[in-house]
């Protein structure tokens, strides 16, 4: 039986929509067995949704993985009770252009839940009436079943609005006050990882879930949940074919967090024992393959710095012909340096901060033969980083991806050379099984 679920949706972005879901999310693990879910492709809201319900936090993008929305969906929500699902920016907010958009609502129409948006009521009363009706109608193929107004300023602010909106046919489900100290700190990427935050994530985490619990109407809310997704489950093992026993070391700790869920889990369907360290205060893994996951290592540029021994361990490993495979801050700890600090020195570029941020989907070629791709096989991808390399080439690595902009302009970028493959992309572990399994045979030979 498929697990009845809940998109918690908003009019767009700085709503209260990652606090009210995390909170919601929190309040009903309290009772009950939670499998939480982000749209799009954030690693950063997962991180609390797990704290939340101590399951991992999963992404459903159908940008990045078509087709495979509802087989994930019903795999990540296996053995729980309810699902709770956090849209991303507005409703109807999505990747520009022709084809998915990878939208909240295209996420609510595929699986069939029902939605509860979040609205903003600072700054009007009667209107959010209409605004609700707008967002009902917009489309005949989702159903807003419920809303939650936030930001409420008092007892008689909260009526004229709940008539506003239940005039709509629409019922209210929660009323949230202007409270302070309930948001967790954020920064140029957005918020802050709960891995980075440790204690003080957990306390956020319990406050959100206190407010949504002392506010909401949550039987009210699990009543309406539902799923009418009726097809396959992905299965990690089906997706991919077991090789030979390998140890495969991937980073992770405060600076290397950005992982998706399926990916460890398709490794481990491969093969492979994945043993996780922390390059802040592990010494390098025995292993025949080395990973290195997105994250914030701008942040702890410093103490990756100083791993001098480290480094080095991990240089004897590129240096053996064991397969690496860095992304996005993976690429950055590859490079010479990071904002002038030493690095581990193995791809011949520079790596800074800037103030411009790179974002979007990239539809990319594989331009070479490497550990993970075929020439000319095409994904995916989306890149999300303030850094930028002072050199888009390196000696001795050819580029890894080719794609064109918005623009029509051709951009090549990453680095492949023998059994490294770096790049910025990011990419979706289920949307591309068989990049991981070439890996594993790769640590196998």
């Amino acid at each position: 039986m498929v697990t009845p679920g809940i998109l918690i949706a908003a009019t767009g972005s700085g709503t209260g929509k990652t606090t009210i879901a995390t909170g919601l999310m929190g309040a009903l693990s309290r009772t009950l067995t939670v499998a939480p879910f982000k749209v799009g492709p954030d690693y950063i809201d997962p991180s609390y949704h797990s704290l939340a319900t101590g399951r991992p936090g999963r992404n459903l993008d159908s940008v990045m993985c078509p087709g495979l929305i509802g087989p994930l969906y019903t795999h990540g929500s296996a053995g729980a009770d309810i699902a709770v699902v956090e849209g991303v920016m507005g409703l109807f907010d999505g990747r520009i252009g022709a084809g998915a958009t990878g939208s909240s609502a295209d996420i609510a129409a595929e699986l069939g839940l029902p939605i509860l948006l979040i609205v903003d009521v600072r700054g009007m009363s009667q209107s959010v009436g209409a605004l609700v009706r707008g967002f009902a109608t917009e489309r005949s193929d989702i159903a807003i079943s419920g809303v939650i107004l936030n930001q409420v300023g008092s007892p008689r602010h909260e009526q004229v609005c709940r008539d506003a909106v239940e005039a709509t046919g629409v019922p209210v489900v929660g009323a949230i006050p202007r409270v302070e100290k309930v948001e967790v700190p954020s920064r140029h990427l957005g918020l802050v990882t709960a891995e980075e935050h440790g204690d003080k994530a957990r306390m956020a985490v319990a406050r959100m879930a206190d407010l949504v619990q002392e506010h909401c109407d949550l039987e009210l809310i699990r009543s309406i949940a539902r799923c009418t997704y009726d097809g396959q489950t992905w299965d990690p093992a089906v997706a991919v074919e077991k090789q030979q026993p390998v140890r495969v070391a991937m980073a992770s700790g405060p600076a290397f967090t950005f992982a998706y869920a399926e990916h460890k889990e398709l490794l481990e369907a491969a093969g492979a024992t994945v043993v996780e360290f922390d390059p802040l205060t592990d010494g390098f893994p025995e292993c025949e393959g080395l990973i290195i996951p997105g994250g914030f290592p701008e942040e702890h540029v410093e103490g990756l710095s100083s791993r001098v021994e480290l480094r080095e361990a991990v240089r004897a490993h590129v240096a053996s012909g064991k397969p690496v495979h860095g992304e996005c801050a993976g690429l950055l700890w590859l490079a010479q340096s990071l904002d002038a600090h030493p690095m581990l020195g193995i791809i011949d570029t520079h790596a800074a901060m800037g103030r411009r941020l790179t974002l979007g989907y990239r539809d990319a070629v594989a331009l070479e033969d490497s550990v993970l791709y075929r020439a000319g096989e095409r994904i995916t991808g989306h890149e999300f980083h303030h850094t930028a390399l002072t050199a888009p080439e390196a000696t001795g690595f050819a580029p890894a991806w080719a794609w064109r902009a918005w623009d029509g302009t051709s951009k090549q970028e990453g680095f492949v050379q023998g059994n490294i493959h770096a790049s910025y992309l990011h990419l979706h572990p289920a949307s591309c099984p068989q990049a991981v399994q070439r890996f594993v045979e790769a640590c196998a030979q």
